[in-house]
């Protein structure tokens, strides 16, 4: 398949060649790109595909919210995602789960607090009907 990272506008990959990554490497980058767009774009249904029901969130500040909850957070704008960096993402792939650990760089309105900010972090994924949803943990 061919993955055209150059369709997200409000993403940048930064930190890794391309070029080096296997097929289910690149899907699950892709994924994880294709995520952090519809973040920034407040697409709910589109973030409902990517993610499985029952993923719990838990914001820097230790808050933790469910799925549902976050998501209207989101589509309310008390989380506004402007734009979010993915750099230098270490992805790994074990039969159906993968996961991808990067530092996450948004610019953000988050609760009212307005700035960029860095977070490393990892998200997991479960290949599920040839394609890789977002879970949490292993």
């Amino acid at each position: 398949m061919n993955y055209d990272f150059s369709v997200f506008e409000k993403v940048k990959i930064s930190g890794i060649s391309l070029s080096d990554l296997n097929e289910e490497e690149t899907a699950v980058l892709y994924v994880q790109a294709m995520y952090c767009e519809a973040m920034c774009d407040a697409d709910i249904d589109a973030m409902r595909k990517i993610v499985a029901e029952d993923t719990t969130f838990t914001h820097m500040s230790g808050m933790t919210q469910n799925r549902e909850e976050y998501f209207a957070d989101v589509k309310s704008g008390a989380l506004t995602y402007y734009t979010i960096g993915i750099r230098d993402p270490q992805i790994e792939v074990n039969g159906d789960k993968a996961a991808i650990t990067y530092t996450s760089v948004l610019n953000a309105n988050a609760y009212g607090t307005r700035g960029t900010f860095n977070m490393k972090g990892t998200h997991h994924y479960r290949k599920v009907n040839d394609g890789w949803i977002l879970v949490n943990g292993r």
